[in-house]
């Protein structure tokens, strides 16, 4: 098992891009974004979750799940990756998963008052018949299924390929979005949207699944 310090290194393709390398401490992997998390050091030498990868300094990067990032703490791979003693704390995979959520929820939120997202059933199905179908269904994870299953019909019936996210509780989506009992949304393509399904893959990697009501 390779536990080396994560790499946050700019390479040159063949297009001229700049690309960035991102290895997990665990697994020794290189991860897409949508597999893996940043964490910073903070100035008291705690280990803090920088889902957005905005803090500065040199990153630390562990695969998105619960089991990497347990891992990561009771290995004490964090100070290696860091070359230095640093505290992470029992609780870190807790606080991914809450940072992750918090995020995507704040989305939803600027995505509604710029007028991207579309909630309840009804809109939503209107979307998905409509010339512009949205790129994002959300879907409360502890709602009925029998909505879903009508939804994802619709969109099949339609030929629309579209991302469903499931990694929210209807409470948090009433909660963000000011609104009882939201269970059904869907998100019109853009920036918003890509970020939402990128978090909600990371999120998948630290929540159980809920069983749906029938």
């Amino acid at each position: 098992m390779n536990s080396c310090a994560a790499i946050e290194t700019d390479d040159e393709t063949g297009a001229g891009k700049s690309v960035r390398e991102r290895r997990c401490i665990v697994s020794g992997e290189v991860m897409a974004d949508e597999k893996i998390v940043r964490f910073a050091v903070d100035p008291d030498g705690v280990i803090v979750p920088d889902v957005a990868a905005l803090l500065p300094g040199r990153g630390i990067w562990v695969g998105a799940t619960r089991a990497a990032v347990d891992k990561a703490v009771e290995k004490n791979l964090f100070s290696k990756a860091a070359k230095a003693k640093v505290r992470a704390t029992p609780d870190l995979a807790d606080r991914v998963e809450g940072r992750l959520a918090a995020q995507m929820l704040g989305d939803l939120g600027l995505a509604r008052r710029a007028g991207q997202l579309l909630l309840g059933f009804d809109n939503v199905l209107r979307a998905l018949e409509s010339r512009t179908p949205p790129a994002v269904l959300v879907e409360a994870r502890d709602g009925a299924s029998d909505g879903r299953r009508k939804l994802l019909q619709a969109a099949s019936a339609w030929g629309r390929k579209v991302e469903v996210i499931e990694a929210l509780d209807c409470a948090e989506l009433s909660l963000a979005l000011g609104r009882e009992n939201v269970v059904h949304a869907a998100l019109k393509p853009g920036r918003l949207a890509e970020r939402l399904i990128l978090d909600a893959r990371r999120l998948a990697g630290f929540r159980v699944p809920n069983e749906r009501h029938a």
